[in-house]
């Protein structure tokens, strides 16, 4: 991802949470060609990870090549871009951005050439010490032409390659902390790696003809393979002729994934870590509705990732589901909205109500999570306008109250609504007839109920307990 520093305040507001990219990696058996492709594909089916650029580096057994740029995958990719670029490995990531750090050299994969060979790397994650490597590298002779912690990582890699891909790799990750999901490739194989506390998703798949590797199994289902398992916490996995040699670089700690995959940024017909996130979203809204039930004659979600929780409401509760609410799904990141003024109305643009499912009716409408207050006020807004007699808001996620350090793009704490104002201030401020949040116990409970065995999860921005020390807390930023 990139690297701030610091919680940038400045940054365009939104009211959501941002995931900070995906990653993909391709490997074909030997004498096939097409992995650009595959992977073309399977960036299309992640492009809700980010939408700011993409890219494709693929080796056909003895060169890297590859392609880069702002937009959107089909804005990067086409035919006429794709039809040249033939081998049987790749690696490809999609890339959410703040608006000032836009631009192509942060854009990945990162790709660096040697004597000794090259190295493409995609990276989704945060580097908490990022800072410190890039000094010690910068100390030795380093220079950096982007603002990505990303960078480090391959340049680590680069300086140890002579001790050969697996040991170069290991050492490289013993050395950086925090989360990440990564997808190297070399002309001769691709590697997966995830952090030892599994906080960013990776999973594998297989082919007919090979193998991939994938933030979500969404990917996977794109270009046709089977899920054939999630990469463990910790673990490495290097896929070539040989087949797929699978190692631990650390020793072995409680997994925490990102509660955040599952209340709002993976698609919701991915499985992550044995738990389909469609399930996941619906016992989420029955646990909802169980801890904070209120009469009602329609249940509403908010467009996309409200819905899920919504549906698992309706069901628990009694209360019929209904539309309720129409999404713009024309509206781009290229929306004019100069002023923050611009910037809050753009909801009306995005969201309308369906009268015929509110008017004259007490409304409950489930949204994922409240970041800032201002969408949750606006479609309170909307939905008056459209007749509803009562609109009670319901959150499926506890109150975001602290800073992400490990791969979300969060507001500065000041920002954080739920930072400084109780569920009962929260209320009157966006308008609603109630409010309630799921218990940080509820949406566990939920989870376990899929997959029993899950070691736990990391719960930082609602409780301020990280799965590591972070730079925020070391040093007082973004806090």
């Amino acid at each position: 991802m990139l690297y701030n520093g610091k919680n940038d305040c400045t940054a365009e507001c939104s009211d959501k949470l941002h995931e900070e990219c995906g990653v993909v990696g391709i490997y074909l058996n030997k004498g096939a060609d097409g992995a650009a492709k595959l992977c073309y594909y399977a960036l299309h089916s992640l492009q809700h990870r980010g939408q700011e650029s993409a890219g494709i580096a693929v080796s056909d057994g003895t060169n890297i090549e590859y392609h880069k740029a702002m937009g959107l995958v089909p804005e990067v990719f086409n035919a006429s871009v794709l039809q040249p670029i033939h081998g049987h490995i790749a690696v490809g990531h999609v890339l959410y951005s703040t608006s000032q750090h836009a631009h192509i050299e942060n854009a990945q994969p990162f790709v660096t050439r040697s004597k000794l060979g090259g190295i493409a790397v995609s990276h989704n994650g945060n580097l908490v010490n990022y800072e410190q490597l890039k000094e010690l590298l910068e100390e030795t002779g380093s220079t950096f032409v982007s603002e990505s912690d990303s960078e480090v990582i391959i340049k680590f890699i680069g300086k140890n390659y002579k001790k050969g891909m697996e040991r170069a790799l290991t050492d490289t990750i013993q050395m950086i902390k925090g989360s990440f999901a990564l997808c190297v490739m070399t002309e001769k194989c691709l590697i997966g790696a995830r952090d030892p506390q599994g906080i960013r998703p990776l999973c594998l798949g297989k082919t007919e003809n090979g193998w991939v590797i994938a933030s979500e199994s969404c990917a996977l289902d794109a270009v046709g393979a089977e899920l054939v398992r999630d990469i463990r916490p910790g673990e490495i996995v290097i896929i070539n002729e040989d087949g797929v040699l699978s190692f631990e670089f650390g020793e072995r700690t409680a997994k925490q994934t990102c509660l955040f995959e599952y209340i709002y940024f993976a698609r919701p017909d991915s499985i992550i870590d044995g738990i389909p996130v469609q399930e996941a979203r619906l016992r989420m809204g029955a646990v909802l509705a169980k801890e904070s039930g209120v009469e009602a004659d329609v249940v509403i979600g908010v467009p996309d990732s409200g819905l899920g929780a919504a549906m698992g409401y309706s069901a628990a509760s009694g209360i019929p589901y209904a539309m309720g609410i129409v999404k713009n799904k024309y509206i781009g990141r290229s929306f004019i909205a100069p002023t923050q003024d611009a910037r809050e109305k753009t909801v009306f643009v995005k969201l309308n109500a369906l009268k015929s499912d509110v008017n004259g009716k007490r409304v409950v409408i489930i949204d994922d999570s409240i970041v800032r207050g201002t969408t949750a006020h606006r479609l309170i807004d909307v939905l008056r306008r459209a007749g509803a007699k009562e609109v009670h808001f319901r959150i499926s996620s506890p109150p975001v109250k602290f800073p992400c350090y490990f791969g979300i793009d969060t507001p500065c704490r000041a920002d954080l609504i739920s930072s400084s104002l109780t569920e009962k201030q929260i209320c009157k401020k966006i308008g609603a007839d109630s409010l309630a949040f799921i218990s940080i116990e509820g949406m566990i409970s939920a989870l376990q109920g899929l997959c029993p065995a899950s070691d736990g999860y990391c719960t930082g921005c609602f409780t301020g307990k990280y799965p590591m020390p972070a730079p925020g807390e070391l040093s007082g930023k973004r806090i």
